[in-house]
Formats: structure tokens, C-alpha cells, sequence
């Protein structure tokens, strides 16, 4: 009997399959946190999460983000914020929670590095100065020509008076200027002392966040369609537009102009002096 190997030796081995040791989504971000020395208020307050929503995401309960697409930008706003790969926990978010959604243009991402840095706002100060500078110029010009006027009615005076039969006639009266028209008329119908802020929903619904000098939070939610919100403080308030596209704007009284893509992400401040946009 001959002894060699036997044909199932031959044959090649099968690796078994690995299973995924990686820590889930919520307890890595968790973990980081800790590392981090950071708490959750702190890690709500430097990314504009919510912390009923940071707690839930470091439990694994994306349930409170409203949607996948929030779920993948609080995962990639909250690994930056604690040190973590961005890229990697949302592919595994991706991996986990059936693939990539598709993009909705109308839907706000709310992702830091959307946000535009402050761009630098006129000085209304000056332009106001300017405007009753020239009103009061005008004042004085029109005076000016008034008493020339004057002066030359009584040259004629000295004329041979017109005869008797002659009728009288009413001499017509100097044009007296209309006073010049408030341009911050607007701006006036609302408190000097305070910084007031209007928004409107007029072509979609928009999630806005408006938050006081000290940090109060005012309102976080979302504008349907059509309302209004008005906000109001002694020194500043502080502005997140979710669907900036769809928001018409208008601070201290005064509209504000600016071209929103529908779906963009917009972080504002203003102040008793404006209305610019931050």
C-alpha cells in the first residue's frame, strides 16, 4: 500500500470570513469625544449640533436627525469637531444604513465648511452722514435763490405803475421745495437701540437657528412656507439658514439683498448698525 497525500490535502484552504471589529458609529464618536477632554455641551456648541442629537448619535439613534442626509452631515460635522476621520465614518454610515443617498439640490446640508466667512459690510454710518450733508446743502442753495428773487422783485417795483383799466394780476408765488424724503424711513420704524431681524419662507421651507448675544438659543426649527419669524436684541443676534435661497431677509427694517442658491447654508450676524449680511 502506498502512503502519499490524499486528495482533499490538495485542496485549497478557504479563508473564513472577518468579521468587522470596527466600534460603531456612535461609540467611536464617543470615545473621541472623551479623548478629547471635551463635552457634550462644548462639542454642541462648537459645531451647531443640537445636544438632544449629539446624545442620540453617540447611542446609535440617528432617528432625531430627520433624515439620512442630516445623519451623514452631523457624522462628518462631529468626527472633525472630536479628531476623527470624516470620510471613513460616513462611508460606514453608508455601508450601514443602505449606500450613499441622492442628492437633493433643494435640501440644506448643514456642514461647517459650507458656511462663507463674514464679508466685509459697508459703513451706513458714513453714507447717512453724507445723505444730510447734501440735504443740507440743498437747504442752503434754494434759500440763496430765494433771496436773489427777492432782491430782483424790487427792481421792477421802480417800473411806471400800469394804468387803471389794467386788471391786477395775483403775482405768482416762489416754488417752495417739497422737504426731501426719509430714505430710512424703513429703518426708523424700528427700535435704534436694539437689532431687529425678519425672516420669511417665501419659496420653500427652510430650518433656521437664531441665538442672542448670550448664547440663548431663540428658535431652532423649521420656517414653513410663508411664515415669519422676528427677532430681537440689545446687541447681536446670530443666524444659521438651512435653505438661505428660499429666506427673504430683512434687518433693522431694511432688506437685505444677496443672492441665496436654494439648499445653501448661511451663518449671519448682525448688529445695531446693519443691514448688511454677514
Amino acid at each position: 500500500m502506498s502512503i502519499g497525500n490524499s486528495p482533499e490535502d490538495d485542496r485549497p484552504s478557504i479563508p473564513e470570513p472577518v468579521e468587522d471589529d470596527r466600534p460603531s458609529i456612535g461609540r467611536a464618536l464617543r470615545q473621541a469625544r472623551i479623548d478629547a477632554g471635551l463635552t457634550v455641551e462644548e462639542v454642541s456648541n462648537s459645531t451647531r449640533v443640537r445636544m438632544p442629537i449629539v446624545h442620540g448619535i453617540e447611542e446609535d439613534d440617528f432617528s432625531r436627525c430627520g433624515g439620512d442626509v442630516y445623519a451623514r452631515g452631523h457624522v462628518r460635522t462631529l468626527a472633525k469637531a472630536v479628531g476623527l476621520d470624516p470620510v471613513a465614518l460616513v462611508e460606514q454610515y453608508d455601508a450601514e444604513h443602505g449606500g450613499r443617498p441622492a442628492p437633493t439640490p433643494a435640501a440644506p446640508l448643514f456642514e461647517a465648511e459650507r458656511i462663507r466667512p463674514e464679508r466685509r459690510r459697508p459703513n451706513w454710518t458714513a453714507a447717512m452722514v453724507a445723505a444730510i450733508v447734501a440735504v443740507v446743502g440743498f437747504v442752503g442753495f434754494t434759500l440763496f435763490n430765494r433771496d436773489d428773487s427777492g432782491a430782483g422783485t424790487k427792481h421792477v417795483a421802480e417800473a411806471p405803475a400800469p394804468s387803471a383799466s389794467a386788471k391786477p394780476t395775483q403775482a405768482a408765488k416762489p416754488a417752495v421745495p417739497s422737504p426731501p424724503v426719509a430714505s430710512e424711513s424703513a429703518i426708523a420704524a424700528v427700535p435704534q437701540d436694539k437689532v431687529t431681524v425678519k425672516l420669511t419662507a417665501i419659496d420653500d421651507k427652510s430650518w433656521i437657528s437664531a441665538k442672542a448675544r448670550d448664547g440663548k438659543l431663540l428658535f431652532d426649527g423649521l420656517l414653513l412656507k410663508g411664515d415669519s419669524k422676528t427677532f430681537q436684541d440689545d446687541e447681536r443676534l446670530d443666524l444659521i439658514l438651512g435653505n438661505a435661497g428660499a429666506i427673504e431677509l430683512f434687518v433693522n427694517g431694511k432688506k437685505v439683498e444677496d443672492e441665496f442658491a436654494p439648499g445653501q447654508v448661511e451663518r449671519l450676524s448682525y448688529t445695531k448698525g446693519d443691514p448688511q449680511v454677514g
